[in-house]
């Protein structure tokens, strides 16, 4: 890998203070290694480098190639790429301006714009989509009686297990973040009460550790832990979101609202972003990118696993075999497609938290959508990297796993029609 620079600068910006998050976490201690930043080219030395921050998942490989290749001192920009411990601590360091942009759960500033996700009014712009697919819901092998794609009969084993006292515990990443939406979204498809099971908040790098020593029965996180959990023989993979719903949006790049009126520099880390996720697109390029992301001050877990599941190869645990995803595998480009932030999807994730009772009363959809999505920015940086727009943005589409269709100019009428198991 002769192309790939050495030069990244990572470090751990620890979890601001907690007290005033509204949600539950399960303790546990998060490595914290610092490595020293590179020198600064004297081309960069009268500007303060930009922090993007990201969470160690493999879905973090946009931000992470996009150093690693030289795609941001490509456009002019000095970067420094930022390790967090949880998806609190990114909230509060990107409102704080600790760090400027991030790799950010599609859910989590609507999460917290609404007040789902605390801090209610604070603006996290979304600049653009990082990537489709690649997450998955995570079982402990005691539950192996949930394992399959039946849908009624894994309800069924689930509800038994409520009956019989047995609630699972689940564990979730962020208040209205994308992993607590598909767990709920795929316990109301299988007929089971979310009111009857236990959804607690546990930060990604720490859900095989608490799994292991059986603080909860399962988890929905993005790889690569649910692929770790199936390799250490603590869990299966249930489900995969691909499977929830194909090219789903996951993770975003999400901006401190001071740096988003910085638009030569926003659009020279898009640029780069988008450089390196079609980079990614190309599969022979993944093994490369696994090498790299498994690193300690990356990812910190198995290249194997992570070049695995990024090339779509999953091994699924409990007798279930290995499962091959092609072209509906963790996708970071499509030409463009993945990475279009579509008002339609972020009125859908916030009809999920009125679905599902985060929300007591409807927001206004459409004007909480058009404060935080950069369409039009994202719209100039596309032409300018000669990628075509899609024009779906507020196009009704079908949810893989149940076939629910959703009308984004008719939130209301989806909810009424779609109710949750009560």
């Amino acid at each position: 890998m002769t192309d790939i620079e050495k030069s990244a600068a990572t470090t751990v910006i620890p979890p601001a203070d907690t007290g005033r998050r509204h949600f539950l976490k399960v303790a546990g201690t998060t490595a914290a290694a610092t490595v020293a930043a590179s020198s600064i080219p004297r081309a960069f030395a009268q500007k303060k480098a930009i922090n993007i921050g990201f969470i160690p998942l493999t879905d973090c490989a946009s931000v992470v190639m996009a150093e690693e290749l030289g795609y941001f001192k490509k456009y002019g920009v000095e970067v420094n790429v930022v390790k967090q411990a949880s998806w609190a601590a990114v909230r509060d360091n990107l409102l704080s301006g600790d760090i400027q942009a991030a790799h950010l759960l599609y859910g989590l500033p609507l999460s917290v714009y609404t007040g789902v996700g605390g801090m209610a009014g604070k603006e996290i712009p979304i600049a653009m989509v990082i990537d489709n697919n690649g997450q998955a819901i995570t079982l402990a092998n005691s539950l192996s009686s949930v394992a399959g794609n039946d849908l009624k009969k894994s309800g069924a084993a689930m509800n038994a297990l409520i009956a019989a006292k047995k609630a699972p515990t689940l564990a979730v990443t962020f208040p209205g973040g994308t992993h607590d939406i598909w767990m709920r979204y795929w316990l109301a498809a299988m007929g089971v009460p979310q009111s009857k099971v236990g959804i607690i908040v546990v930060p990604p790098p720490q859900m095989v550790a608490n799994m292991k020593v059986g603080n909860m029965d399962g988890f929905c996180v993005g790889e690569p832990w649910g692929g770790v959990a199936v390799d250490q023989n603590i869990g299966f993979t249930a489900l995969t979101t691909q499977q929830l719903w194909k090219n789903h949006p996951e993770k975003v790049l999400g901006l401190n609202k001071e740096f988003s009126a910085r638009t030569d520099d926003v659009k020279a880390v898009m640029r780069a972003v988008l450089d390196a996720s079609a980079w990614l697109d190309s599969l022979p390029n993944r093994r490369a990118a696994a090498k790299v992301i498994a690193q300690q001050k990356y990812v910190n877990a198995s290249e194997t696993v992570i070049r695995d599941r990024l090339e779509g190869r999953y091994a699924l645990g409990a007798g279930q075999g290995t499962k091959q995803y092609l072209g509906d595998q963790m996708m970071f480009s499509r030409a463009g497609a993945t990475n279009a932030p579509r008002h339609g999807h972020a009125i859908w994730f916030m009809a999920q938290y009125v679905r599902f009772g985060l929300l007591k009363q409807a927001p206004d959809y459409q004007a909480v959508a058009s404060k935080l999505l950069m369409t039009d920015l994202y719209a100039q940086v596309a032409k300018e990297a000669g990628l075509k727009v899609p024009s779906d943005d507020m196009s009704s589409f079908t949810v893989t796993l149940d076939g629910a269709k959703f009308d984004p100019k008719n939130p209301a009428a989806y909810i009424k029609a779609n109710p949750i198991p009560v």
